[in-house]
C-alpha cells in the first residue's frame, strides 16, 4: 500500500504561486513515493489546524504546511498533541517564512522546496508548547512581540516584508517596558523589559543572527530578555545583531538556554506571540518538547550546530540503510 500525503495550503500566500504550481508540487510527491491529495485552507478559524489533524489520526504518512508562518504554525498545533504524528514537510509562501529560512528550504520557488522531499532524509526538531497551543519557531510577550499580528493579512500578501517595516516605524514611539515575572531553568527575573523572547532558531523576523547558536533539536529554548527602555537603546542592539550576533553579551540583554519558562505580568496585561499568531495572554508556562516532529530537510545545507549528536547519528544510520537497499 501507498504512502499517503496530504498537502496544507493557504491558497492567498505567496500571491497565489502556490495555485499556480500545484500540479508540479503534487508530481515531486508523486515520484517520492507518496500517494498525494490537497486541501486548500478557508477563512474559518482553525481551518488548517483541524484538517492536520484529521489527517494524521486517518494514517496519513505525510503532512506538508504550504504557505506562511501562521499556516505552519496551525499545522503544528494540529499534529503536536497527537500520540502518533505523521512526518512533517514544509513549503514556504509566506512573507518572512521564518522557520524555512532556518531549515534552508528554498523559499523563492515553491516547486523547488517541494523537491527536499527527494533527499529522503528528516530531522525530527523540537517544538515548543504554551498552555494547551504549540510553535516551532518563536514566542514571546511584550509590546514589540505585537507587530506580527498587528499587520493586517490582506497588507503581508500585497506588500510582503514592507508592510511589517511600515507597521514598525508606526508603533516605535510607543514602545515602552512593561513589568515581568520570569523564571527559566537556574534563574529568575522580575522587573522592567520592552520584551521577551523564546527562540526555537536562529531566525526571527527575517534575522538570521539574533540567536547564533541555535539548535533545531537540543530541547533547549533560547531565552533573550531586552532590558532596553527606548527607541536609542533597541536600536543599538539592532545594530549589534546586524553586525554579528555582538547583542548576546550586552548588559541591557538577557541571554539564557533553558527547557522551560513561566511569564507573568506584573500590574499590566500582556499578550503572548506564537510564531507570530496571537497566542492568548499571560500568565503562562512554554515547555520544550524535544525532537517531538519528524521534519522532511536537506541535511547537507543545516549547520553544524544546528543538529545535536543523538539526532546526527540516527540520520547517518538511516543513510547508511537507505544505501544497502541499493544493492
Amino acid at each position: 500500500m501507498r504512502k499517503r500525503a496530504r498537502i496544507i495550503y493557504n491558497p492567498t500566500a505567496g500571491r497565489e504561486a502556490l495555485k499556480q504550481k500545484m500540479i508540479d508540487i503534487l508530481s515531486v510527491y508523486e515520484e517520492a513515493g507518496y500517494e498525494t491529495s490537497v486541501f486548500a485552507t478557508t477563512p474559518e478559524p482553525n481551518s488548517a489546524k483541524n484538517e492536520a489533524t484529521r489527517v494524521a489520526k486517518d494514517g496519513f504518512e505525510l503532512v506538508v504546511a504550504a504557505g506562511g508562518d501562521g499556516t505552519l504554525n496551525e499545522v503544528v498545533d494540529g499534529l503536536a498533541p497527537l500520540p502518533r504524528r505523521p512526518k512533517l514537510a514544509i513549503i514556504p509562501a509566506g512573507t518572512t517564512n521564518d522557520f524555512a529560512r532556518a531549515l534552508h528550504i528554498p523559499r523563492e520557488d515553491p516547486v523547488d522546496a517541494a523537491k527536499v522531499i527527494l533527499k529522503h532524509q528528516s530531522l525530527k526538531i523540537d517544538v515548543g508548547q504554551a498552555g494547551d497551543s504549540y510553535f516551532i519557531n518563536i514566542a514571546g510577550g511584550g509590546l514589540l512581540t505585537e507587530l506580527t499580528y498587528d499587520v493586517p493579512s490582506n497588507l503581508k500578501t500585497a506588500f510582503g516584508y514592507l508592510a511589517y517595516l511600515v507597521k514598525g516605524a508606526e508603533m516605535l514611539p510607543r514602545i515602552r517596558p512593561i513589568q515581568m515575572d520570569l523564571k527559566y531553568d537556574g534563574g529568575h527575573y522580575k522587573g522592567k523589559a520592552s520584551m521577551f523572547l523564546l527562540a526555537m532558531t536562529n531566525s526571527i523576523g527575517g534575522l538570521e543572527r539574533i540567536v547564533p547558536d541555535a539548535s533545531l533539536d537540543d530541547g533547549q529554548f533560547t531565552l533573550i530578555i531586552v532590558k532596553a527602555s527606548n527607541l536609542v537603546q533597541i536600536a543599538q542592539l539592532l545594530a549589534k545583531v546586524i553586525s554579528g550576533g555582538r547583542h548576546i553579551d550586552d548588559p541591557r540583554i538577557i541571554y539564557k538556554k533553558t527547557t522551560k519558562l513561566t511569564a507573568k505580568p506584573v500590574n499590566n496585561p500582556m499578550q503572548i506571540n506564537l510564531d507570530g499568531e496571537y497566542g492568548g495572554d499571560a500568565p503562562m508556562v512554554f515547555t520544550n518538547l524535544k525532537q517531538h516532529l519528524d521534519t522532511v530537510v536537506d541535511l547537507a545545507k543545516l549547520p553544524d550546530n544546528a543538529v545535536s549528536d543523538t539526532n546526527t547519528v540516527e540520520s547517518e544510520q538511516k543513510f547508511v540503510q537507505n544505501v544497502d537497499k541499493l544493492n
